[in-house]
């Protein structure tokens, strides 16, 4: 039920279908994203899952892993059994694969 980053960036570099929902607040989005991620804060996911697919790898995203854990475990009690948690977050996605973004 969870990536790495490593893994992220590998079906990043292959242009592998994938969703990669960044569900942190728009004061974090404004510090540090992730090019073509779906942002929907966590506290309004409820009323987009609309917007999510079931048919290709879902992988959710917050700072450190621990939120989008929580939310990536919601989604698959849901029906999204699709559903993969980015372990370390946007924090290990800047510590060990796009250095020169911005950290928090």
């Amino acid at each position: 039920m969870n990536i790495t980053v490593e893994q992220l960036n590998e079906l990043r570099s292959q242009n592998e279908s994938h969703t990669l929902l960044d569900m942190r607040e728009h004061h974090e989005l404004a510090i540090c994203s992730i090019e073509g991620s779906l942002d929907i804060p966590m506290n309004t996911l409820p009323e987009n899952l609309e917007k999510l697919p079931k048919d290709e790898p879902l992988i959710v995203m917050c700072h450190i892993g621990g939120r989008s854990a929580q939310v990536a475990y919601w989604l698959h009690q849901n029906g999204y059994e699709n559903t993969l948690n980015l372990e370390g977050g946007i924090a290990a996605w800047a510590q060990n694969i796009d250095t020169g973004m911005a950290q928090y």
